[in-house]
């Protein structure tokens, strides 16, 4: 079956595709049927184009024995139920025959465990969860950053909000003669007040529309960011469901951060307003204080903003610095899986050693080899393992990592061999079982440094000891940057008979970029069929293996950097009017003494404590932020000493730098010309 997409840009929704035969992994298949539109299966993250029956995985995946073996447990099911059953009355139902197959079957075929890990087994129950989300476990893995996300976009809208308020505040004090004038001509203040909320809204508008053009820009940023498996499953594009909520929110904000401004312009005191707007200096006394606390609490958000991008920024360096005990420089890096093309594991396993030796033919190219693990890609293969002079039970922890790689491998990647031998081209199929171990599994298994001559096996408690461990490396990274290393034994893959996919490693003297266009024209020459897959230098894989660091930093700072301009905006704006207003009263300080320097001084303070009522109430929310995003961060605390300092010393160099201008506006003026303007 034909997803909708695929059928729509690959056979332009012909019909006539019915029944037609379709070459999948190398086999023919009739095609019976076009999914639903939308329907992209129960698995987010990937978007299938051919759906097949789960009958014939074994054909799509060869080597699988998943059928053959009870205890491989690896399918998911997904029912409807009858209208008016509930979760709870679907999972006791379930359970009754489950708890029957898992005691009468299951059970007598479990091997090593002890009585009490037998006992919890027969105890295990079906879980039920909801199937909307499918089987998939992003929603979880992307919920604290999205989260996180959120709430900083939440905290700059708050910042912006009570910028509009603070400049609707002001440009109410200097109208308060027009409204007092409208009032006294018989104007209702329901009408005034429906004035003012018309024009906030309009701004409000204006603001939004102007905002969607900068989303296109955010969004292509956003995409950039994402690595190309990510960004062609999630749709970075403008929604319907979106819009419609920016624009409430933009009419909600427009009406809510405009009305303490409207009413406050409109109150119905004719007689100090038709007076003069000088008699209270900033306007009337309440007005001049909600003014204020909202640059206070500008302040404290950006601080709050400054905090989490530090936070991130100091968790992507530690990120950059990790020892990942090999050398990513010059190395290139892609996968073919010839056993996808119909090649049997003989024809797989000779194609693999062609292609080894024609890409160490190319110019500059200075070592080849291959691996089946994906290096820093996120896979994980792992096995118990059973290992000369270890004692273990039936509840021990035997589990390993595993990785089966080609001659030279670790010369290859710069892995330091610490004693015994690499794999060589003389370890094939039918010549002595070897292995190499890394030092994680050389402490695991009490093997110090004496690994090399001892004996294990891959599999449960008894197994014959049939691998000789050859070598023992340093410890490298293995899936993950950020990621503990694990215990990790390596076999030759060429001792592998039914080994039908491989991820090479090619390290040149020269510019990577020079090589990296020449694979796929020599793999083409190989078999023109065959798709290069994940072609990249390693460099790259490693940036897309911390791809959600980078995301969040980059998101947090350039969140942090508008917040600190809002703030930094509100703080000017709010002392610059107020310099205005205390015109008469800075030129009669100045006619009778006062020196410039103690006007500057006087502003100055004002900045002073506001910024500092405000790092302080930023600094103890910044915290609490912190904590929440300590998951996120790697090898650093929510509280990090460093980040805290700096992010005052921004925020305190950005705050006195915005009423240094007013300061020094307020210094300048002249006494009697200011008497004489009052």
């Amino acid at each position: 079956m034909l997803s909708h997409a695929y059928w729509r840009t690959r056979f332009n929704e012909s019909p006539s595709v019915l029944n037609d035969t379709l070459i999948v992994n190398g086999r023919p298949m009739t095609v019976v049927g076009v999914a639903p539109r939308g329907f992209e299966g129960t698995t987010f993250g990937t978007r299938p184009q051919v759906f097949v029956p789960i009958t014939m995985r074994a054909a799509m995946e060869p080597g699988f024995d998943g059928f053959e073996n009870r205890r491989s447990y690896w399918v998911y099911l997904f029912a409807r139920m009858k209208p008016g059953v509930s979760v709870e009355q679907a999972r006791t139902a379930i359970n009754v025959p489950y708890r029957a197959l898992i005691n009468d079957v299951e059970a007598a075929l479990q091997t090593g465990m002890s009585d009490q890990t037998l006992e919890r087994f027969r105890t295990k129950e079906v879980l039920l969860d909801a199937g909307r989300r499918g089987q998939s476990s992003v929603h979880r893995e992307a919920g604290p950053p999205l989260t996180l996300l959120l709430g900083v976009t939440g905290l700059v809208l708050l910042i912006a909000c009570a910028n509009i308020a603070n400049l609707l505040l002001v440009r109410g004090a200097a109208r308060t003669g027009e409204m007092a004038i409208r009032l006294s001509i018989g104007a209702s203040r329901w009408q005034l007040v429906r004035q003012l909320l018309v024009e906030s809204c309009l701004l409000a508008v204006a603001g939004g529309l102007a905002g969607l053009l900068v989303s296109r820009w955010t969004l292509q940023l956003m995409a950039a960011l994402l690595p190309a498996e990510v960004g062609s499953v999630v749709e970075i594009q403008l929604h319907p469901g979106v819009l419609l909520f920016t624009a409430l929110v933009t009419l909600g904000t427009g009406v809510l951060f405009g009305l303490y401004p409207a009413l406050h312009s409109t109150r119905p005191d004719l007689l100090t307003g038709l007076k003069g707007q000088a008699g209270q200096p900033g306007g009337a006394r309440s007005a001049r204080r909600f003014r204020t606390s909202l640059a206070v609490v500008q302040i404290a958000l950006s601080m709050t903003l400054l905090v989490a991008a530090g936070l991130f920024v100091r968790s992507l360096l530690n990120v950059t610095r990790v020892d990942l005990g090999l050398k990513a420089e010059n190395l290139l890096t892609f996968a073919i899986s010839p056993q996808l093309n119909a090649y049997t594991p003989e024809a797989s396993r000779q194609l693999f050693e062609r292609l080894e030796e024609e890409l160490a033919g190319l110019p500059g190219v200075t070592a080849v080899t291959g691996s089946i693990v994906p290096i820093l890609s996120g896979s994980n293969w792992g096995s118990s393992v059973t290992v000369e002079g270890f004692e273990a039970g039936p509840d021990t922890d035997r589990n390993a990592r595993f990785n089966e790689v080609g001659p030279g491998y670790f010369r290859t990647m710069g892995i330091a061999l610490l004693s015994g031998r690499e794999f060589t081209a003389a370890d094939v199929a039918g010549a002595p079982a070897v292995a190499i171990v890394n030092e994680q599994f050389a402490k695991k298994f009490n093997l110090g440094r004496d690994a090399v001559g001892k004996r294990m096996a891959v599999g449960g408690l008894g197994a014959e000891l049939d691998i000789e461990i050859v070598g023992l490396v340093r410890d490298a990274k293995y899936s993950e940057v950020k990621g503990q290393i694990p215990p990790l034994f390596f076999r030759p893959y060429r001792q592998d008979e039914r080994l039908g996919f491989l991820s090479f490693y090619v390290r040149t003297a020269l510019e990577p970029r020079q090589v990296l266009v020449a694979i796929p024209q020599l793999v083409a020459r190989l078999d023109p069929n065959l798709p290069v897959e994940n072609l990249r230098t390693l460099d790259e894989q490693i940036r897309q293996n911390v791809f959600l660091d980078r995301f969040i930093t980059a998101q947090s700072v350039a969140f942090a950097g508008l917040a600190t301009l809002l703030a930094a905006i509100g703080l000017y704006g709010v002392l610059a009017y107020t310099v205005a207003q205390r015109t008469r009263e800075f030129g009669l300080r100045m006619a009778l003494g006062a020196e410039p320097a103690a006007v500057r001084t006087m502003v100055l303070r004002q900045v002073g404590w506001m910024t500092v009522v405000g790092a302080g109430a930023g600094l103890a929310a910044a915290i609490g932020v912190g904590r929440f995003a300590g998951a996120l961060l790697y090898e650093l605390d929510g509280h990090d000493p460093a980040v805290l300092v700096a992010a005052a010393v921004v925020l305190v160099g950005v705050a006195f730098g915005a009423g240094a201008i007013p300061a020094l506006r307020a210094s300048r003026v002249e006494p009697m010309r200011a008497l004489r303007y009052e």
